[in-house]
C-alpha cells in the first residue's frame, strides 16, 4: 500500500481509504458481522483511513465501526467523520455551533474513542456559507483546542464551494465525491488552489455511487439521463473486452499523485480485498482511452445539489 502526505497535517494516508457509508446499509441491506469483518480485512491490508458519518443508516454506520474498532490500537487507524447532516430533508440539517459539540460527543461515544481525526461540514451546499464561515467551522476549531477532534474538514458535491469557503477561513482537509473519476475530473481543477492552501484532499465515490460499473445505479441515482446512457455505454464496451468498469474506474482515481487518498464504501470483505489489489496492478492505457472517448460528450455534467444559490 502506496502513502502520501496529507497536505499540511504531516499525516501519512493510504492512497485507498475504507467508507463507512455500506456500514450503515445505505446501498444494500449488511449483516453487521460481515461490515465488522471487511473493517479488520481493511486494516490488516493496509489501509489506515476510515471515514463515516451520523447520517449513514442514521447512526447506523458509526454504531458497527465502534464494534469493529473495540480492542483495535488507536495508532493502527486515522478516523474521519461528519457533523450538521442526520437526514434526507432540509430539515435534518444543522449547522449550529451547539448541535454541532453535541454531535461530536454523539460520535465519540457511538465509536468509543477519545478523538475524532478528522471532523468535517457534511454537504455544506445544504446550509447557509455564512453561518458555516461564522459559525460551524470555529466551533470545530473549538473542539479541536479541547482535543476531541484534530483536524477540521469540509465536505460538499459543488467544488467551487471550496474556494469560497476557503477564501474566507482556513480549514485543513477537504472531502469531493462524484468529482475525480472516469465521467468527471472538476476536482482536478480546484487542485492548485487546494495545493496552495495545503489541504489534504480525500475523493470519494470513484464509481459515481454505481454509474460506473456493470450493474449501473440504483434507481434514486441524480444524474441526468444522458449521463446514466453514457456510463451504461462503457459498461458495455468493458464487458466485450473482458474488462470490468469498475476496476478501470477505481485504478484511474488513484493514480493522480496529488489526490491524497480515493474512498471505497464495501461492507463485503473479498470486495475489499479485491479493491486492494486492482490498484497495484498496471492501467489499461488502451481500454482508457477508448472509456474516456465514450465518456467525453458527458465530461462534468452533474447535478444539483442543495441551495439553488450554492450550485
Amino acid at each position: 500500500m502506496e502513502y502520501r502526505t496529507l497536505g499540511r497535517t504531516g499525516l501519512k494516508v493510504s492512497k485507498l481509504a475504507f467508507g463507512g457509508s455500506s456500514l450503515g446499509s445505505v446501498f444494500r441491506s449488511i449483516a453487521e458481522e460481515d461490515g465488522i469483518r471487511t473493517v479488520h480485512t481493511a486494516l490488516d491490508h493496509g489501509i489506515n483511513l476510515i471515514d463515516t458519518a451520523p447520517y449513514y443508516g442514521a447512526t447506523k454506520a458509526e454504531t458497527v465501526l465502534g464494534k469493529a474498532l473495540k480492542g483495535v490500537a488507536r495508532d493502527r487507524y486515522l478516523l474521519a467523520t461528519k457533523v450538521s447532516r442526520f437526514g434526507p430533508n432540509i430539515e435534518d440539517f444543522d449547522f449550529s455551533a451547539q448541535r454541532v459539540a453535541t454531535s461530536i460527543e454523539e460520535s465519540l461515544k457511538r465509536i468509543g474513542v477519545d478523538h475524532i481525526d478528522f471532523i468535517q461540514v457534511h454537504d455544506m451546499e445544504f446550509g447557509d456559507i455564512r453561518q458555516i464561515v461564522k459559525e460551524t467551522i470555529p466551533a470545530l476549531r473549538e473542539a479541536q483546542k479541547s482535543g476531541k477532534v484534530r483536524y477540521v474538514g469540509i465536505t460538499c458535491l459543488p467544488v467551487r464551494l471550496y474556494k469560497e469557503v476557503m477564501d474566507q477561513i482556513d480549514v485543513d482537509q477537504i472531502q469531493s465525491y462524484c468529482h475525480y473519476g472516469l465521467n468527471d475530473t472538476a476536482l482536478a481543477d480546484q487542485l492548485p488552489y487546494l495545493k496552495e492552501k495545503q489541504v489534504g484532499i480525500f475523493n470519494s465515490a470513484p464509481l459515481a455511487m454505481r454509474l460506473l460499473t456493470q450493474e449501473g445505479p440504483p434507481s434514486w441515482h441524480p444524474a441526468p439521463a444522458e449521463v446514466v446512457a453514457k456510463c451504461a455505454e462503457a459498461a458495455a464496451y468493458c464487458s466485450s473486452r473482458g474488462a470490468d468498469l469498475a476496476k478501470l474506474a477505481l485504478q484511474y482515481s488513484v493514480a493522480h499523485p496529488d489526490i491524497h487518498t480515493t474512498i471505497v464504501g464495501t461492507a463485503n470483505p473479498d470486495r475489499i480485498l479485491e479493491n486492494i489489489r486492482q490498484i497495484e496492478e498496471p492501467l489499461d492505457t488502451e481500454l482508457l482511452a477508448k472509456v474516456l472517448e465514450i465518456l467525453k460528450p458527458i465530461h462534468n455534467v452533474t447535478w444539483p445539489s442543495g441551495r439553488p444559490e450554492n450550485n
